[in-house]
């Protein structure tokens, strides 16, 4: 079991990495990594980008491989502290 407290007692914040990862990838085409990550805006938009054009499904693949390939700090800082929302 993951310990979900810092060594000084502070809950440590949860990490969205690998399960938006494999959002992005597997259901990248509907915004699923985005609605999870709270990017309500940004899933409508992937959405659209898929019906309209096709280019949805790729950019949640890309974005999927980049979610993975960043660490668990770097992808905490970007994407949920930052709220980056695209790449």
């Amino acid at each position: 079991m993951e310990n979900t407290q810092s060594e000084f007692g502070t809950p440590k914040p949860e990490n969205k990495k690998v399960v938006s990862g494999i959002f992005a990838i597997l259901l990248g085409y509907l915004g699923v990594h985005k609605f999870y990550l709270g990017y309500t805006k940004e899933g409508i938009i992937q959405i659209l980008l898929t019906c309209l054009c096709g280019v949805g499904a790729l950019i949640g693949l890309i974005e999927g491989i980049i979610y993975l390939t960043k660490s668990d700090e770097e992808f905490y800082q970007m994407y949920q502290v930052g709220r980056k929302p695209w790449f």
